[in-house]
């Protein structure tokens, strides 16, 4: 009965540890994108997964993680099943203000309350307007800001490219250089001409479609 009073609070001491940390146990079968998680000594965000069950062997899931403090993303293979630690977090709707010497500032869309961020936490930043609206993520438990992510496209004008010749279809497959109004660059059809408006895939940096 000793051993399984001192093994019970051993368990209760994990527990108590994990919520002053903000941690939660999951499993890979809790897997989502922009799920937050330590690992590796760090925390990394999920971008991709993708869940496997070979013919032979463990099942397994394919995942891109994002560092959420150098940005840098790193595939993982996970065996099905497996523990990890989950972050819990917050997400925040923020709306791109403009940019001075101190950084990035931002809007919270529902406060009206400021901040400011640095580069590197930005996602994307040069396909960033003013007016744009992003979403913060944050760490519930010291409300620090982990990253600061654009929608999945955004809209954006042609500051320059070299000019589309009679002849260039939609259905060429070749490219050619086009800078955004945001000083972006981004590889464009060759029909695309100055003054374009473009829909921009911020998870590729690629052009989408052509909207007037």
């Amino acid at each position: 009965m000793i051993f399984v009073s001192k093994l019970q609070n051993t368990f209760l001491n994990l527990y108590k540890f994990a919520q002053i940390l903000n941690l939660d146990m999951a499993t890979t079968a809790d897997f989502r994108n922009g799920l937050t998680m330590e690992f590796k000594g760090g925390l990394y965000k999920i971008v991709y997964f993708q869940h496997v069950k070979p013919g032979k062997g463990p099942a397994f899931v394919r995942t891109k993680l994002k560092n959420l403090d150098t940005g840098k993303i790193l595939e993982n293979t996970f065996t099905s099943g497996v523990k990890i630690n989950e972050v819990r977090v917050e997400r925040h709707p923020y709306q791109f203000l403009y940019k001075d010497d101190m950084g990035y500032v931002f809007m919270h869309q529902k406060t009206y309350e400021q901040i400011t961020l640095q580069e590197q936490v930005v996602d994307n930043n040069d396909l960033m307007k003013e007016g744009q609206d992003v979403e913060m993520l944050f760490r519930a438990e010291n409300n620090q800001v982990l990253s600061c992510d654009l929608p999945d496209f955004v809209e954006l004008k042609v500051d320059y490219t070299e000019p589309g010749f009679k002849g260039n279809t939609a259905s060429s497959n070749a490219t050619k250089p086009a800078t955004m109004e945001t000083g972006a660059e981004i590889k464009v059809p060759l029909f695309i001409n100055i003054g374009d408006l473009l829909k921009i895939d911020t998870r590729t940096r690629e052009y989408s479609e052509r909207l007037g």
